[in-house]
């Protein structure tokens, strides 16, 4: 049982926050810290204050309007300080992030009464790296010899005027204090190319032994968050720390409350991390490379010792794995049967997916050859770091200077990142799946390389479930999941399968404080054309959409393929198109800016968008008063991860469409259906352009788990 004295606690925080700000309790958010409190608040430990028993797991559903964070927050927080543990809370977008950070956390410290510290932590590829900006900026083209031996590892320096700008101002803001050396705090945005030049990661990173370590950005970042009680961070950033065996970057998984908000993205981010993939034509062109430098670093420095005796090693084994490299290629092309010309420019990458996981033997004969070389390789790059290591630290001789070490050392790591991803996929391609489980998805993609193509060789798994079991779940303290979208078809059995839940995992789902039936009507009209029969349905559309949204201000139009939304926007009346704003032409946040500004101004706008619109975008009030849904989102076959799972859930005796197709297309369109209210005022209605929904099984499967509008079926 969770303790008197912590019940206690949490209900005056409430009382406390709901008094300091004039509000009403919400029914769904009382509800919601009761669950989180009932789950986190009563997990048993040992001695050692770690967890015994079963793993302790609460997803909870939380519609709009029902103020997760701070419900999350009030259970969380004085739970996690009670058992003397850290809180990590996790988003999938930097925009919740920054909202946690900057306006919910520092409003819940004023008006609860609870005392807790807070830092947001970002991946080091957010944070500046002073080292390269100095060489940016002392050396522009005249480069350092061995750095020039590497130009094709990144390491090729062209200032032009532009970017010398920009880099000289960048210099002053941090020595006059006026910047942090974060990205996302620069007045500006920033060109990616520019970032990349400008930022490192941890095989590149000398740590301590840099001259800049002391004013370093990112480990300043970092120093912060050693001693804070609730560390704000995203999905990504826990998912690479657990892959680490977590409490590498982040705390102790074991000393860790977990809260994975908008949670019901954590599933493929999980599988992201997981997936490895390797060019055959540009690896084997870096190996060639590699070996011609290290050549010229050996005739140009003789070396002795261990460092020159490693470095001898990796000429002949690179070659001798680029040989195995031009076998692979042709393999793959004579299996893949790609034609020369195939639609590389166009979205869809000529693909050839291996059926059940399953790569014919000669091939994984030769994967496991690469394996075997890569791994070597790979041994030889760690054995050098790591000496190199030693000589920054200038404690043994290793033959060049400490200088030497440190100007050698990023160059070397950056080699060792790349040898070990190579390593993983031809682990990842060739291990025997076990039986019981999903196999993993095996896939060849055309993609271009200069003038040449190259074959991109892939390998993922097609569900993180187990992952998530073994690194995440079963390690950690305690989990929240969290997401206004969890369940689908009104269960949570998709989450389930897809993020491996343990068996006993507690999952609730609480209210939204939005009145639907009398804040919104959801209306199915009959188009008389079937949503299968594309160019129909798109006539139908152009034909019907004026007349559909008139009245409203501000109306969002969402589709599920870039080419309808397309050729519903050409086929309408010229005049009437001006009030059309379409995704992609200018920025997301752009786009919804300049009709956000239009129904400020008084007219009526309408915005065309396509899947990145039916989710996380915040329009009330106005600036949405019609959602408009072309049809039902089904996704289209072609990923190959998903591909994989049908055939794996096919082979099992299910049935692929009802256990896959369905459930995420559901869960689609409430996310999409969201978009109306998104406070307790707004009024709208809702368009469903797809009379599946009322004459297919499933379609009233669907339509039965949509909010609890007033319908209007004609």
């Amino acid at each position: 049982m969770i303790s008197t004295e912590l019940k206690t606690t949490i209900q005056g925080a409430y009382s406390r926050f709901l008094e300091a700000k004039s509000l009403k309790p919400r029914y769904g958010q009382r509800l919601m810290i009761a669950e989180v409190a009932k789950v986190l608040g009563d997990i048993d430990t040992d001695d050692e204050g770690r967890r015994e028993g079963e793993p302790a797991v609460v997803a909870v559903e939380a519609g709009t309007g029902t103020g997760k964070t701070v419900a999350y927050s009030l259970a969380a927080i004085p739970t996690a300080k009670a058992a003397g543990k850290r809180l990590v809370i996790a988003t999938a977008t930097v925009a919740l992030q920054e909202q946690i950070v900057y306006k919910d956390l520092p409003d819940l410290m004023r008006n609860s009464g609870l005392n807790f510290t807070f830092a947001l932590a970002k991946g080091r590829g957010r944070y500046m790296c002073l080292s390269k900006l100095d060489v940016l900026l002392q050396e522009g083209h005249a480069q350092t010899a061995t750095a020039s031996l590497f130009e094709e590892e990144g390491f090729k320096i062209e200032v032009d005027e532009v970017s010398q700008k920009l880099f000289t101002s960048m210099i002053e803001k941090l020595a006059g204090n006026k910047w942090d050396g974060d990205r996302d705090s620069w007045p500006t945005a920033l060109e990616d190319a520019d970032w990349a030049r400008l930022t490192t990661d941890h095989s590149q990173c000398t740590n301590r032994h840099c001259p800049n370590f002391g004013q370093c950005a990112f480990y300043k970042a970092r120093e912060g968050m050693g001693k804070v009680d609730v560390i704000v961070t995203n999905h990504d950033m826990v998912l690479a720390d657990l892959a680490l065996g977590g409490g590498a970057v982040l705390p102790d998984p074991r000393d860790t409350l977990y809260v994975f908000d908008e949670g019901h993205h954590l599933p493929d981010k999980a599988i992201g991390h997981f997936a490895h993939y390797t060019r055959l034509r540009s690896t084997a062109d870096w190996l060639e490379t590699t070996a011609k430098n290290l050549t010229k670093l050996l005739a140009q420095h003789p070396l002795p010792g261990d460092l020159g005796k490693l470095i001898e090693q990796v000429p002949e084994l690179a070659r001798e794995i680029k040989t195995q490299q031009q076998f692979m290629f042709s393999a793959c092309e004579q299996v893949a049967d790609f034609k020369p010309g195939e639609d590389v420019e166009g979205r869809e990458r000529p693909r050839h997916r291996f059926v059940g996981g399953l790569i014919p033997e000669h091939m994984r004969e030769m994967g496991i050859e690469l394996k075997k070389g890569f791994s070597r390789l790979t041994d030889l790059f760690t054995r050098l770091t790591d000496l190199l290591k030693e000589g920054m630290d200038g404690e043994v001789n290793i033959g060049i200077a400490s200088n030497q070490a440190e100007e050698w050392y990023p160059l070397f790591g950056s080699l060792l990142s790349r040898s070990q991803g190579n390593w993983e996929l031809w682990t990842a391609f060739t291990v025997e799946d076990p039986e019981d489980s999903p196999p993993m998805a095996r896939w060849l993609t055309l993609s271009e390389s200069g003038a040449l193509f190259d074959i991109e060789v892939n390998a993922s798994p097609i569900l993180a479930a187990e992952m998530l079991r073994r690194n995440l779940w079963n390690v950690a303290y305690g989990c929240l999941v969290t997401s206004a979208t969890l369940t689908a078809l009104g269960t949570f059995d998709r989450f389930r399968m897809r993020a491996g839940l343990p068996k006993k995992a507690v999952t609730a789902v609480v209210p939204s404080p939005f009145h639907h039936a009398d804040a919104g009507v959801l209306r199915v009209p009959d188009l008389k054309a079937d949503p299968r029969d594309a160019p129909a349905h798109t006539a139908a559309i152009i034909r019907d959409l004026p007349g559909l949204v008139e009245g409203s201000r501000g109306t969002l139009v969402l589709f599920s393929s870039r080419k309808q939304m397309q050729d519903v926007f050409d086929g309408l009346d010229r005049d009437w198109r001006k009030q059309v704003f379409i995704q992609g032409n200018l920025s997301k946040q752009e786009t919804l800016n300049k009709h956000k500004a239009r129904v400020d101004g008084g007219d009526s706008s309408v915005l065309f968008g396509l899947a990145s619109f039916a989710e996380g975008v915040d329009l009330p009030g106005a600036y949405c008063e019609h959602v408009v849904i072309a049809k039902i989102p089904f996704s289209v076959p072609d990923d190959p991860v998903e591909a994989a799972l049908a055939e794996w859930i096919e082979a099992r005796g299910g049935n692929p469409f009802m256990e896959i197709s369905v459930p995420d297309a559901s869960l689609k369109l409430v996310q999409a259906c969201g978009r109306l209210l998104r406070t307790e005022e707004d009024r709208g209605t809702i368009t469903l352009l797809d009379r599946r929904l009322v004459t297919q099984r499933y379609g009233k499967a669907i339509l039965n788990a949509l909010p609890p509008f007033r319908r209007e079926i004609s």
